[in-house]
């Protein structure tokens, strides 16, 4: 890396038929980037074609790195499923109650909602890189105790402990920066910041696609796993071959995976830590703006634990399926993610773009609200088609379109979401992230114990009341909420 020495960016004699607005206005915004980290952390990069700087990285090279994040996160996100075709198998063999049994999936979700708040503030102080291998060898550590001795105390501390690691990936949910690569967060604390300090605003949704290509698919590839695994061979395997396939991919991160966090390499480690760690509290406490979105994705996230985890036993108890048949249900919610991922992604650019160039060139997070509405109008549709179907034993292929369709929404609602939040939150997007975030997997731990028909009815409802006016009020009010809290 370079030292930037206060360069301005060069004046250029361009005649007026020359003059391409969306060029100029990505110059722009890359020389405004160079200045604010020169102005906060009194380092930056030589220019905006310095070769070193993550925005300037070889295609191949941005590429490779999402890639194997990506399935990194698969990996770990799968994890938070892959026991709930097995809870019949743990529930006898640990001699626990059915409701016991159930603690053993949701309290994943508890690990998830508190690791963000540590892994953000040492990503924001030491790198992305070193904290996503540590994360990971914490992961496979701890989820591959979890079934030894089959101690229900074990079981449960190992899988909150896991989530820990886990948390850097944060579904789902999250987020990025300017580039030369047209391609798509999501979910996650570190990958989709990553994903930030490679990528422009331009290429956020479709930077965010790329990142989280596989990612999507891990709520509904555990399930399928896990009931093949569990009938074939048994449920410790469970967490076995999901540790051993982590390490491959933690090993291979070593060489391909670089650092890209500007400031990390002038931080004061010691004295800023507790700066870092308060961050997310700080901006969750004082910036409307985070609270709104923290609330929004705690809905959405509470709607989707639920469905996710009442899935398989719908198709057992309401269609006498199979424990393995059942699980295949889950490829419905696959068709979800990877359509909201890739579709979704591209659709948030292109009216991101569309947007801007009517604003001359300056680009707004408000102009992800519009990607909100249709994603709003799809989750209450697929959820009562999902769960009026169910009610009434109709056909299957009903269940699976309206969860289908459920899952696009959502995860199309959470991309706009959080697009918005790191355009706002460019170098804290971590900390942002895990404070939104946090209380998303709060709520899923919560929701896991209400009754099935009960929770959806409620939860749908809910979601329509106070989930609808809120790209409104982003669109109509997000700059003056931005504006609150704020310490510039």
């Amino acid at each position: 890396m370079q030292i930037h020495d206060g360069e301005k960016p060069p004046e250029t004699a361009v005649s007026a038929d020359e003059v391409d607005p969306d060029r100029q206005a990505e110059e722009a915004e890359a020389w405004a980037r160079l200045q604010d980290l020169e102005k906060r952390y009194g380092i930056t990069w030589n220019g905006i074609d310095d070769p070193e700087d993550p925005f300037n990285w070889p295609a191949v090279r941005k590429i490779s790195i999402a890639i194997i994040m990506s399935i990194g996160q698969l990996v770990t996100l799968m994890s938070a499923s892959v026991v709930a075709a097995a809870l019949g198998d743990i529930a006898r063999d640990l001699n626990i109650d059915p409701s016991t049994s159930q603690l053993t999936f949701s309290s994943y979700y508890l690990g998830l909602a508190f690791g963000p708040f540590f892994i953000a503030a040492v990503s924001e102080m030491n790198g992305r890189r070193n904290i996503w291998l540590a994360s990971n060898i914490w992961f496979v550590l701890w989820n591959a105790l979890c079934p030894i001795g089959k101690s229900k105390g074990l079981l449960i501390s190992g899988r909150v402990l896991a989530a820990l690691g886990a948390s850097q990936f944060l579904p789902l949910r999250f987020l990025c920066s300017p580039s030369r690569l047209s391609g798509f967060e999501s979910l996650l604390t570190v990958i989709f910041t990553k994903v930030t300090d490679m990528y422009p605003s331009k290429y956020r949704g479709r930077s965010l696609a790329l990142a989280s290509l596989l990612s999507y698919l891990g709520p509904a590839l555990g399930p399928i796993i896990g009931g093949l695994l569990t009938q074939l061979l048994a449920w410790p395997y469970l967490f076995w071959v999901v540790s051993i396939f982590n390490a491959v991919i933690t090993f291979l991160g070593f060489f391909i995976v670089k650092e890209s966090y500007t400031p990390a390499a002038r931080r004061d480690t010691v004295s800023r830590f507790s700066a870092h760690l308060t961050r997310p509290f700080a901006q969750l406490i004082q910036r409307p703006i985070v609270q709104i979105i923290s609330f929004s994705l705690a809905l959405e996230f509470g709607i989707f634990s639920l469905v996710l985890s009442t899935y398989a036993t719908l198709w057992i108890d309401r269609y006498g399926q199979s424990r393995l048949i059942s699980s295949l249900h889950y490829i419905s919610i696959s068709i979800g993610t990877t359509v909201s991922a890739q579709a979704g992604g591209r659709f948030l650019d292109y009216v991101y773009r569309r947007l801007r160039r009517r604003n001359n060139g300056v680009g707004k997070p408000e102009f992800r609200t519009p990607c909100m509405v249709p994603a709003a109008l799809l989750i209450p549709t697929g959820l009562l088609l999902y769960g009026w179907s169910a009610q009434h034993r109709i056909y299957f292929v009903a269940v699976d379109i309206g969860a289908a369709i459920f899952t696009c929404g959502a995860f199309m609602f959470t991309e706009a979401v959080l697009a918005y939040l790191l355009d706002e939150f460019t170098e804290h997007g971590a900390s942002a992230n895990a404070a939104s975030r946090s209380l998303s997997y709060i709520l899923g731990f919560l929701y896991d114990g209400l009754e099935y028909g009960w929770g959806n009815s409620v939860l749908a409802l809910v979601w329509v009341v106070l989930d609808f006016p809120i790209p409104v009020l982003l669109w109509l009010f997000g700059k003056k909420l931005r504006a609150k809290g704020r310490k510039d």
